[in-house]
Formats: C-alpha cells, sequence, structure tokens
C-alpha cells in the first residue's frame, strides 16, 4: 500500500513511506478532532511509519492515548518573554530528531515558527493563498490551491497529495475501561433519554443565549422526556450561562468541568447532543452521537459536522431562510439571534424521529 501511494506523488523526495512523521496541530479541540482521520489513513498506508503529533496540553488530553499516534510533544503557550522558553524547548527536542515527513496542518504563525524549528527532509503545508502569516515561509513543498472547502476535507488534501484514500474516514476515540465505569456509574442514575447541551464556546460571538437554553430544556423535558445534562468547560463565560440556565429552575444536571476525557465520556454516553460550533460538537460526532449544532458565527458548510448530522444543523448563519451562501470563512455577528428555539425544537423532533433508537 505505501508503495502505490508514494506512486501516485512523485514529487516527493522520498521512493518508500516514511519512517518519521510529524503533525504540526497545536490547539483546539474541534481542531485535534479532524486530525484524527488524517492520522489514521497515514496509519493504514504506511503501518510502520511512526508518527509523532505537536500539540498544546488541552487537546492532547483528547487524543493522548490514541492507537495511530506513536508519540506526542507537547507545547507550552506562554505569553510575553517567556514565549521564547517555549520554543528554545521544542528546538531542543527538535535537535535530536530527525523527520521524513512533516504536515504542517496549522497556518498560525507559532505553527510556523514549530515547522521552521523542526529538521524534516519535506515540509508541506497549505499553498500561499491559504497559508496565513507567512506560513508557506516554512515549508518545502505545498498542497495545490483549491476552493474553499469543510477544514475535514481541506486536510483530507495533504493525504491526497500524498496519494492516500482518507477512506473510511475513522476518528478513533476510544475510552478506557476506567472511564466506561465512571460514565456508567454517571448515567445508571439518569432516566433515558439523555440530552447534552453544551453551553458555551470560547468565542462570544458563538454562544447562544441561557434564556433561550432555558426555553429549550423546558421542551426537552416535557414533551420528549430528555433528561438534560449541562456539558462544557471551566470559562468564565459557560459557568454563568450554566448559572442562569440553572437559577431558572430548571431540573438539569450541571456537569461543567475541566477534565476533558470526562467531557468525552459524557458525550459518549448522551442520546442527544444539542451544541454550538466548538470541540464538543466535534467530539459527539466523532463519537456518532446525534448532534443538533446551533450554527450563526461561522459558515455551517464549513466547520458543521462532518459527513453526517448536516440535516441537524439549524443554520443561523443564513441571512435569510434558503440562502445559497458559499463556503467561506467570513463569520457574521449577530448570527446566533437567528437560531431560534421553535427552529432548534423542529430539528429535536427530526433526531427522535430519524437517528434515536
Amino acid at each position: 500500500m505505501a508503495s502505490t501511494a508514494l506512486a501516485r506523488a512523485p514529487r516527493l523526495p522520498f521512493t518508500e513511506a516514511p519512517r518519521e512523521i510529524v503533525i504540526i496541530m497545536l490547539s483546539a479541540l474541534g481542531d485535534a478532532v479532524h486530525v484524527l482521520p488524517v492520522a489514521n489513513a497515514l496509519k493504514r498506508a504506511w503501518p510502520q511509519s511512526r508518527i509523532t503529533w505537536v500539540i498544546q496540553p488541552v487537546p492532547y488530553r483528547l487524543v493522548h492515548n490514541h492507537p495511530a499516534i506513536d508519540d506526542f510533544i507537547l507545547f507550552h503557550r506562554q505569553r510575553g518573554t517567556r514565549a521564547l522558553q517555549s520554543y528554545m524547548e521544542i528546538r531542543e527536542l527538535f535537535a535530536h530528531r530527525h523527520f521524513d515527513l512533516l504536515l504542517g496542518l496549522q497556518v498560525y504563525f507559532k505553527a510556523g515558527l514549530l515547522t521552521a524549528l523542526a529538521r524534516a527532509d519535506v515540509k508541506l503545508g497549505f499553498d500561499r493563498r491559504r497559508a496565513r502569516d507567512f506560513n508557506w515561509l516554512f515549508t518545502t513543498h505545498r498542497i495545490p490551491a483549491k476552493p474553499p472547502a469543510h477544514v475535514q476535507d481541506q486536510y483530507f488534501e495533504f493525504l491526497e497529495y500524498l496519494g492516500i484514500d482518507p477512506h473510511p474516514v475513522e476518528w478513533g476515540i476510544t475510552l478506557t475501561d476506567a472511564e466506561r465505569e465512571r460514565q456508567r456509574e454517571f448515567f445508571e442514575r439518569l432516566h433515558r433519554p439523555v440530552c447534552g447541551i453544551v453551553v458555551g464556546t470560547s468565542n462570544p460571538q458563538k454562544n447562544w443565549a441561557p434564556e433561550r437554553y432555558v426555553r429549550l430544556i423546558q421542551a426537552l423535558e416535557a414533551e420528549w422526556g430528555f433528561t438534560t445534562v449541562l456539558i462544557g468547560g471551566p470559562s468564565a463565560d459557560e459557568r454563568r450561562a450554566a448559572d442562569a440556565i440553572l437559577a431558572a429552575g430548571t431540573r438539569t444536571i450541571d456537569a461543567l468541568g475541566d477534565d476533558v476525557r470526562r467531557l468525552v465520556y459524557l458525550l459518549d454516553g448522551c442520546d442527544l447532543v444539542v451544541s454550538p460550533d466548538t470541540g464538543p460538537l466535534h467530539i459527539a460526532r466523532a463519537l456518532d452521537v446525534p448532534v443538533v449544532g446551533l450554527y450563526g458565527n461561522t459558515n455551517p458548510k464549513r466547520h458543521g459536522p462532518y459527513g453526517k448530522y448536516g440535516d441537524l444543523v439549524v443554520d443561523g448563519y443564513a441571512r435569510w431562510p434558503g440562502e445559497d451562501y458559499p463556503i467561506s470563512m467570513e463569520r457574521r455577528k449577530g448570527g446566533m439571534d437567528r437560531v431560534t428555539v421553535d427552529a432548534v425544537l423542529e430539528k429535536v423532533q427530526l433526531a427522535v424521529e430519524r437517528y434515536l433508537r
């Protein structure tokens, strides 16, 4: 399989499967989810290759035990004058490593600097138009320019360049026996079905109003008999949203926290998830949990759940019903105001009819 892949990619300077591969993708849970099908496809094509991932601590907790990744290099991002220390630490680690192939999946300047520090025969990145922050300066090879596409498909362009088939698309997020036990302990006291409610994101423009969550939760409980669980991280915005929802007298369960692996087993244990565009939405999709996506600020054609559950997206990004907008990176302020409770309830009904057992 490796020789076939390389035969379709004659521009590369090696003639056999690369022994050492490094992936540069530092931050964001959602982006980490999108990397996993790439890593799985690489491992299927080149099972003897050793894959290293340069990553930040939070997404590392999500993927630390993934079977396609052989090694991780943690990048501890720091600010101000201490930022240089982070890069010096990585430089020291890279000094003892040599890679045949580097995949620069992230286009921010900090990732470009790490690409520059790595010793690799091939540094493959995005084309010049898409490589923001002058990242094209740090790569030796670039994938061809293409029109905007879903983020997952853009990552698959790297596989296409290498002559590797991304199918079947597999994420491979798994739970340990201990996590399965904690999951069982959490859900055995709840009445089924269970709907997870993701209450916020790192971008206020992507967040839905707490009072709308309240109306949604009341309907989920009264009309479908769902037990609802608030899911999310430890940020102040998420805490404020959760407190407002709880103060309204809902019977929902507060399960916010800073344990990423707990987040995974909570999402995995739900029968349905409702979420704005954020990491937990993409984790739910990777776990094949039906997810109603709330989109207003970001383009769902680019950032929606990949390959499935697109029919459950509530599209507030469209300025009017049926707007035929293109795939783009454009952000639309105020779009979440167009995500109505009634529209979300329609998608919940569709999910119940189409996906829930």
